[in-house]
């Protein structure tokens, strides 16, 4: 196989984290247009990750937040964002690397992205982790989502995450 000196894997993947930015920056400036909302799941001890001691708790592996109606103060820069929640009635500030994060949706449109773990973690506790393999072909991809499977009800805490491959949806 071809050494990829390109490292379109790599492109492909901060293209797409752009494509967050982008979306958080419009939100942060104008607001959620129309039926918009989102669905973002991170990893809580990633590295740049910003979370109170009680959600750190509550939330030890990865945390879904959903921005709908109530969030404030969102601050979008290069390399992550803030916003202002709250749980359980308490405000909290989170700060999130785009690093960090492991899935994206819009439910209102049926869009998601869905980035690799390996990806996800920090480089050197993942040179650590990892056997030396070559690197994923696509980075992250667009997750297709049927039109009937029901997505506006968010993760309940605890509930296991699953890893969808995109090779479950393609027609054999």
């Amino acid at each position: 196989m071809a050494t990829d000196h390109i490292r379109y894997d790599v492109l492909a993947r901060d293209a797409l984290r752009g494509v967050l930015r982008r979306v958080l920056t419009d939100a942060a400036a104008h607001g959620l247009p129309g039926e918009h909302h989102f669905f973002i799941t991170f990893l809580s001890k990633a590295e740049g990750v910003k979370l109170s001691p009680r959600l750190l708790a509550q939330y030890p592996d990865e945390m879904t937040i959903i921005l709908q109606h109530q969030f404030w103060d969102l601050v979008v820069s290069e390399d992550r964002f803030e916003v202002g929640l709250s749980f359980g009635g308490v405000p909290e500030r989170l700060t999130i690397p785009f690093s960090a994060i492991k899935s994206f949706f819009d439910p209102s449109v049926q869009f998601g992205l869905q980035f690799e773990p390996s990806e996800i973690m920090p480089e050197a506790s993942a040179a650590k982790s990892l056997p030396a393999a070559p690197p994923t072909p696509v980075a992250a991809a667009p997750v297709p989502i049927a039109e009937s499977e029901e997505v506006e009800q968010p993760p309940k805490p605890g509930d296991g995450a699953e890893v969808v491959r995109l090779d479950r949806f393609r027609k054999k």
